[in-house]
């Protein structure tokens, strides 16, 4: 006996429509030319860090390394979400097909969680730097580094998969379904599917506390330890470098992981719809924004690079 299955019974294919942020042309306006300015600057500071990493030995080293792939996920995050966003924010709404919200979803999830384990993984590698120096070399080998980065990615991307595939699995009642939101984000679209859905909500707190708890204790325990070290440091001058160094880093843990929270871990009769879109810009604008422009201005390293990156660049142009 075959199942019943909306889906199949359907003439035309589920397509999904993001909901408009205003109807009022002026505001469309003002609001694409924002959103793409910082769509540009997050483009610009986060290619400016993978760059002065690439150029300059002084920074070949495994905090760096992992800076860059933190730059380069930032730039493959919000390129996935933002240019559709943009498209959507002038005109009439524009629909997107059943398998491109899936691919979407996909990419958003795999990335937004390796972002969340390679924070893990740098908070790690300052742990090791301020409790373990004289290891440090012996411990953070350029082998365990690719090693950390690959398996972020992998198990980011095993989560994704089974989560997007569980819940594209689920029937969608109606030709045209309106998501309250600008991208195909997990609980918005889990809300619009016409079937029981309290096991899939399950799944996503398991997968929440996977991704979000977990990496941030293991982040907090680090720096249980690290803190102990930097206060048995002697010199002023050494504590102030050991806390300038995981300072920049706690900021953009904090508002990740505070954010991500908030959207996925929160009960959902807390919580509204407005809410978590208004909570999605942050982590789709402000944290990777934040992120080139925390670890610049934080770090004397960076700044020296860029500062002789563009002095050079200066020079050689003059000739």
């Amino acid at each position: 006996m075959l199942d019943w299955n909306p889906m199949l019974n359907q003439s035309h294919p589920t397509v999904f429509v993001f909901c408009v942020f205003t109807a009022v042309p002026e505001f469309q306006v003002l609001l694409f030319l924002l959103f793409f300015l910082l769509y540009l600057m997050i483009l610009c500071g986060n290619t400016a860090i993978i760059w002065v990493v690439c150029t300059h030995r002084s920074l070949r080293t495994p905090m760096y390394f992992f800076l860059s792939h933190l730059s380069f996920l930032e730039i493959c995050y919000t390129s996935v979400v933002v240019p559709l966003m943009l498209s959507n924010i002038l005109g009439t709404q524009k629909p997107i097909p059943l398998a491109g919200c899936g691919a979407q979803m996909f990419f958003f999830v795999t990335l937004g969680s390796t972002d969340c384990f390679l924070l893990a993984v740098m908070a790690y590698d300052r742990y090791v730097a301020i409790c373990h120096p004289l290891h440090y070399s012996l411990i953070m080998t350029q082998k365990l580094c690719v090693q950390m980065v690959v398996g972020s990615v992998g198990l980011a991307v095993f989560l994704s998969l089974q989560l997007t595939a569980l819940i594209f699995m689920l029937p969608f009642c109606g030709h045209r379904q309106e998501i309250n939101h600008f991208l195909c984000d997990v609980p918005p679209v889990l809300r619009l599917a016409c079937a029981d859905i309290r096991v899939h909500q399950a799944i996503l707190y398991v997968v929440g506390i996977l991704v979000l708890t977990v990496p941030f204790l293991l982040i907090c325990v680090s720096y249980v330890f690290i803190a102990s070290a930097i206060l048995r440091i002697s010199s002023a001058e050494g504590r102030q470098r050991a806390f300038s160094t995981c300072s920049s880093h706690l900021i953009v843990v904090l508002l990740q992981y505070g954010c991500c929270s908030l959207v996925y871990l929160r009960p959902r009769s807390s919580t509204s719809e407005d809410e978590d879109r208004q909570i999605a810009l942050v982590y789709t604008f402000v944290t990777p924004l934040l992120n080139p422009l925390i670890y610049t201005l934080r770090n004397k390293d960076v700044k020296g690079a860029l500062r002789n990156a563009i002095i050079n660049k200066a020079a050689s142009d003059t000739h």
